[in-house]
């Protein structure tokens, strides 16, 4: 059945080209309608008609959606509209019934294209004119008058249906303020982006700067900290490469942003070599760290993916949401606990697992203060049960911490003991830890604090004016972990480079501005102090460690601690006697000496 929208096509162009020839005579003849000739035409128009009709039809003037015609669409009405005179000119020839001077048959062919063209551009146009009844309610600023910021615009003009209308740019670059693009004007810099916006009375900022570093995000966010304006980010510079930027790639500011990482480049034939076909267990399955890194290693397609945590809510979270991903292999979630001895060598003997990615740990500092004996059973003495289960084991990769080292906190101590229980790796087993700082986002970090807090209209709480922190994606995070873990051949402590630390209180005030809000005058930051076991600045790496760099720019390798066996292995047996008796300051004490828990700052 014909669509309603074609058959009125199809009727216009019927009436369309009768009167273009018509029109052409009347030109050429202006008494043509009352003479013989007139009535001489009548009996061939139907033939001319449908000549013309199977030619547009098979240049597929009859398929197209004439709302968006463009440049190409043009062309094919062109070619159309030629191909078909010439046909009509060749059956006028060979019929002879009515003589067509050549200028009759220049203007037919002119009138066509302007009938049957103009018919299809006007639905372009009827397009065009209703998206312009929007009358622009957002007033935007574009950072950046680069070949981004020119898309951008560019993009937004095409598309006035949503309200948006471009006041300017803002450039660093001092030889292009005062200079215009596409008639909007450059004006300013970063600088001054609260003068722009309160003059301007704009509503939201558009960063289109796609090579902006972290750091350069920070900068423009904190200016922009005493305006009101809506903060939105186009990221990807290989997006301005292919020249495809659209709408739908704007979007808010995320935290993530605010450390503009490079994207990291993995070997995935290294990878692959030790995942693929492998039964890999991820302890701490259900955290941050342990969500991503069995999202990760699914890509790799192991033999069985075995992830174990004793939250029983999030890994039915974690199980909800890998069900839906495509996969060939069985994924096999166990609710059980590292500190059991029995439980992880009935997994062994059942499932075999050929590579371990040690993600399990209780990780609140100031928490652990309060639980030194939960600290320590859990992250110490479940970590040798798990050493000591995968003594046949191909892999094992711990998930360490930047509070192990030099450590102040009962969970830095307990960590940095984890690394120097690698250097008692057997020959069998290649055992690695993987130290990096925090994870940009993942629960119980500042990020989800801040935003509970901002959403309950402040304040947002912070330790310290000067505390810093490291901070990575977990996306970031676990690819550099899975990376390493294909690099290691034994005892080695990895270092993630990290990048440079980001004051907190600076990271609480662009999270309020990211919300639409000021710092100070909408939600006020609030200084409580460092908590117990908190620690001004993080470091990566002890004094006597020194660090190598590996055939990865972003993985670094330290060297290891000489560790005396003998020593640790009693040191280990005294805290699991301490810690079945209870005896928290006598484990302190213990840790003390072993030289992992130190209580100045």
């Amino acid at each position: 059945m014909m669509k309603k929208g074609i058959f009125f096509l199809l009727i216009a162009d019927i009436i369309l080209i009768y009167s273009a020839t018509i029109l052409a005579f009347c030109i050429r003849f202006p008494d043509f309608l009352t003479t013989p000739n007139f009535q001489a035409y009548q009996p061939i128009a139907v033939f001319l008609v449908v000549i013309k009709l199977i030619v547009y039809l098979l240049f597929g003037l009859y398929g197209g959606i004439w709302r968006y015609a463009s440049i190409n669409e043009a062309f094919s009405i062109f070619k159309a509209v030629t191909v078909a005179s010439l046909a009509t000119i060749g059956f006028v020839f060979f019929v002879r019934v009515l003589s067509f001077p050549r200028s009759v048959l220049l203007l037919d062919w002119f009138f066509n294209l302007l009938f049957i063209g103009g018919v299809r551009f006007a639905l372009r146009l009827r397009k065009e004119f209703r998206k312009r009844q929007v009358a622009p309610n957002k007033r935007l600023l574009i950072m950046g008058a680069g070949d981004a910021g020119e898309m951008v615009l560019r993009e937004i003009q095409k598309h006035p249906e949503l309200g948006y209308k471009v006041v300017g740019f803002i450039d660093d670059d001092l030889k292009k303020v005062g200079r215009r693009i596409h008639n909007l004007g450059v004006l300013g810099t970063r600088r001054e982006i609260a003068r722009i916006v309160s003059q301007k009375n704009v509503n939201e900022i558009v960063i289109a700067i796609p090579s902006a570093s972290g750091k350069t995000i920070r900068e423009i966010v904190s200016y922009c900290e005493r305006t009101r304006a809506k903060l939105k980010i186009l990221p990807g510079m290989y997006k301005v490469i292919k020249g495809d930027v659209t709408i739908s790639q704007i979007r808010e500011v995320k935290p993530e942003d605010l450390l503009g990482r490079e994207t990291i480049e993995i070997n995935l034939e290294e990878i692959s070599q030790y995942l693929r076909d492998k039964s890999v267990l991820v302890t701490g399955a259900a955290g941050s760290i342990g969500c991503e890194l069995s999202r990760q290693v699914m890509k790799f397609n192991p033999k069985k993916l075995l992830l174990l945590d004793n939250n029983e809510n999030e890994t039915y979270f974690l199980q909800m949401e890998l069900k839906k991903k495509e996969h060939s292999f069985p994924i096999i979630f166990l609710v059980n606990d590292i500190k059991e001895k029995q439980v992880l060598e009935a997994i062994w003997k059942e499932h075999q697992p050929e590579v371990v990615f040690h993600a399990a740990a209780h990780k609140h500092v100031p928490l652990m203060e309060e639980n030194v004996v939960g600290a320590v059973r859990n992250n110490v003495l479940g970590t040798k049960n798990l050493m000591e289960a995968a003594k046949k084991t191909e892999r094992f990769i711990l998930i360490s911490t930047d509070k192990a080292v030099n450590p102040k906190s009962i969970m830095g101590a307990t960590k940095r003991i984890t690394e120097l229980m690698m250097q008692l790796s057997t020959n069998e087993t290649k055992f690695c830890a993987v130290r990096f700082g925090n994870v940009l986002g993942s629960k119980g970090s500042v990020i989800p604090l801040f935003k509970k807090q901002i959403a309950e209209g402040g304040p947002v709480t912070v330790t310290h004016p000067e505390i810093k922190r490291y901070f990575m994606s977990a996306r970031e995070a676990v690819s550099l972990i899975i990376q390493a873990g294909a690099m290691s051949k034994g005892g080695e402590v990895f270092i993630l480079d990290m990048g440079e630390p980001i004051k907190i209180i600076d990271l609480a005030k662009d999270l309020i501005t990211l919300s639409g809000l000021q710092p100070e005058t909408d939600i006020p930051v609030k200084i409580i102090g460092l908590r117990p076991g908190e620690k001004l600045n993080e470091e990566l790496l002890t004094a006597e460690e020194g660090i190598k760099a590996t055939k990865h720019k972003k993985i670094f390798v330290a060297r290891p601690d000489t560790v005396n066996p003998e020593e640790l292995l009693k040191d280990l047996d005294d805290l699991e006697r301490l810690t079945l008796s209870g005896e928290r300051d006598s484990i302190v004490k213990r840790l003390q000496k072993m030289r992992v828990l130190r209580g100045d700052e």
